[in-house]
């Protein structure tokens, strides 16, 4: 009897064994098949990560927070129409983007006015519209740094158009500094140290403005989670070509460099203050983001004006109605706001 319950005991001891067996192989399998999808999950988004952000992958929705004078996406002028030009602008913003997913340490090209000393002449250039020396590409010698090819120190290449944004890519200690252009220039290039202010690997660049030169229009956009939103739409008016006093404004991608909230302007040819415009944004060179001009400085602010919108009549700048400057003065923030400009 006692080897019949000994024989019994077996039996059950090795059927349990066999069915805690079978019941961890299917736990393994589900736990294997779960850690393998995990896996599949996280190769996507590592390879989603590495693949470029392009236009069609940027959203866009309206959520205006200036909303006087607002414009539609096309809207009549004269006996044709203007636009927006919604596609081009994600194209810049899907380029903003990819640039800010590599790990960068930035800079900004800087010499307003010549404060860091005139840029050394070129090894190729020509006299532009204005008399004054510019390189093949047609950047100004004047408040531009120069750039040189790797390890030249003899002459420049090209010029570094003022409000340039660009990687360092050596220590900015160094008499010249390494970089690579992130925006208005293409490559890496040898610049002298003082053109050149540090501004971090923190940079997060989520307020854009972006002016289009054709079609007289400005619109602010801000970034929220994996969203763009217009936060404003609105009438502009550009520099126009007009030697030797007015200048074009400059088509490319600039970093916000200064505020004031009366911008003072000389009367053409002279020295003598001649008025001013109110909430002035400075991005590149002598161009602002402001209000409506005042000739009068002592004068009060004016809100709008019939020309907005119409042709360039501008000295560089960008004119908007004053309320709208002041909307841009309070939202952007110096060093880490890019003002885009399109044509």
């Amino acid at each position: 009897m006692r080897n019949i319950y000994l024989l019994l005991f077996t039996t059950l001891f090795i059927i349990s064994c066999n069915r805690n067996k079978n019941l961890q192989t299917a736990e393994d399998i589900e736990k294997a098949k779960q850690d393998s999808i995990e896996q599949v999950r996280k190769e996507q988004e590592e390879a989603a990560k590495k693949k470029p952000i392009t236009a069609a992958d940027i959203k866009l929705e309206k959520e205006l927070k200036y909303d006087k004078y607002t414009l539609e996406d096309q809207y009549a002028y004269n006996d044709t129409f203007r636009v927006f030009q919604w596609d081009k602008i994600k194209e810049k913003l899907a380029y903003i983007e990819n640039f800010q997913r590599e790990h960068n340490q930035y800079g900004l090209v800087s010499n307003y006015k010549n404060k860091h000393g005139e840029a050394p002449t070129v090894a190729n250039f020509k006299r532009n519209a204005y008399k004054r020396v510019s390189d093949t590409l047609g950047t100004e010698r004047y408040q531009s740094a120069p750039l040189y090819q790797i390890n030249e120190t003899k002459l420049p290449s090209i010029y570094g158009r003022d409000g340039s944004l660009v990687k360092l890519l050596s220590s900015d200690t160094l008499d010249m500094v390494r970089v690579k252009g992130l925006t208005n220039f293409e490559g890496e290039w040898d610049i002298p140290k003082r053109y050149v202010k540090a501004l971090g690997d923190t940079l997060s660049f989520k307020h854009i403005v972006v002016v289009d030169v054709t079609n007289q229009n400005i619109c602010a956009l801000d970034h929220v989670d994996d969203t763009w939103y217009v936060r404003s739409m609105n009438k502009a008016t550009t520099g126009k070509h007009n030697p030797p006093y007015a200048m074009e404004t400059p088509v490319g991608m600039f970093l916000v460099q200064e505020q004031k909230p009366k911008m003072y302007y000389y009367k053409d040819g002279t020295t003598s203050i001649e008025g001013f415009a109110p909430w002035a944004s400075r991005f590149t060179n002598g161009a602002y983001i402001h209000g409506i001009p005042v000739n009068n400085p002592k004068g009060q602010i004016i809100e709008t004006s019939w020309s907005l919108g119409t042709t360039p009549r501008s000295h560089m700048c960008v004119r908007n109605a004053s309320s709208h400057s002041k909307f841009i003065y309070d939202w952007v923030k110096p060093y880490s706001s890019l003002v885009i400009v399109i044509d």
